[in-house]
């Protein structure tokens, strides 16, 4: 028997009245080149609290991945949480598919809100285009979070053999399920301790809703994440940042969080959350929220951690 009604459709319902208790609405921008940028962002932007922009990574929109975070920021932040090109709302029709067009995306909505100076946070993709951010618009960034995302990767890594799949295409196909087998797997890969049974009519019924809109651009976007890509290019940026990561990432190995650390130095400091994989904002979010209150909120801490490594209890 069939699924009824579409529990993914409900589900993406209660969130939207989530972010819109939390004090958020939805609003979209025409960024007038064939880009339209689609954001949830403050019904009334307070001048006394501080701005935070959260940018989701590959999946669902970005209510999904950040729906437990905004309750709990919202009161502390003028919060905007954009949908990156090719997820929810947001699309373009220009060729373009770097993490670095997507930062200029993000960045020119946000000027049109009025908004100039931000802390980051970027999960997984999106570390990547928060990354971006800071390289390219560094007077925006005051502080960033990169959360379980491998900047520091490099195409060689996959013929290394630092990550589990052997290509790109099986990676592809892997982290864009188009089945229930493949989205099992990719619980399996993302999660340290995933749900043991799940019933294939939900899952085919996520897949439906969440997976199947722009998979071709998808695709791309990951192929342009991994091509050509090399430490040596990565620029050095001057902004204190958070790395966060599981201590069980399958996505990204751990290795990557440290290669990151040492490249940025003494400007960054590493936490590591135990028993937790690449989706530590789904399996973690208490201990990730601590991380991210304390780091944004808090004053700055002296790093006395600077060379050395923190786990998370």
């Amino acid at each position: 028997m069939g699924c009824c009604i579409s529990f993914t459709a409900l589900q993406d319902w209660r969130y939207k009245q989530s972010f819109s208790g939390a004090g958020l609405k939805s609003t979209t921008t025409d960024l007038g080149d064939g880009t339209v940028i689609h954001c949830w962002v403050p019904k009334s932007h307070k001048p006394t609290k501080l701005t935070l922009l959260l940018i989701h990574g590959i999946g669902a929109n970005a209510m999904w991945q950040f729906n437990f975070f905004i309750s709990h920021l919202s009161s502390k932040f003028n919060v905007y949480v954009p949908d990156l090109v090719f997820f929810g709302n947001s699309y373009t029709t220009r060729p373009d598919r770097t993490e670095s067009f997507q930062a200029q995306c993000v960045m020119r909505a946000m000027e049109s809100y009025g908004v100039h100076r931000m802390h980051v946070v970027g999960l997984s993709y999106g570390g990547f285009v928060a990354y971006s951010i800071a390289v390219q618009f560094p007077e925006a960034v005051d502080r960033l979070v990169i959360a379980a995302a491998g900047v520091c990767m490099e195409e060689k890594d996959l013929e290394g053999g630092l990550f589990k799949v052997r290509s790109i295409d099986e990676a592809v196909e892997i982290l864009l399920p188009q089945n229930p087998e493949k989205l099992r797997e990719l619980m399996q890969f993302t999660f340290y301790k995933p749900a043991k049974t799940l019933p294939s009519c939900f899952l085919k019924d996520f897949i439906e809703v969440m997976c199947t809109e722009y998979l071709q651009e998808r695709n791309e976007l990951i192929h342009a994440l991994h091509k050509d890509r090399k430490l040596s290019d990565l620029p050095k940026i001057t902004q204190p940042t958070l790395i966060l990561w599981g201590e069980h990432d399958q996505v990204f190995p751990l290795e990557l969080a440290h290669r990151l650390k040492r490249h940025l130095g003494e400007n960054a400091q590493l936490v590591i959350i135990k028993n937790a994989g690449h989706a530590i904002n789904a399996e973690k979010p208490k201990e990730m929220l601590k991380h991210l209150k304390s780091y944004l909120i808090d004053p700055l801490p002296q790093l006395e951690t600077n060379g050395t490594n923190r786990k998370a209890d």
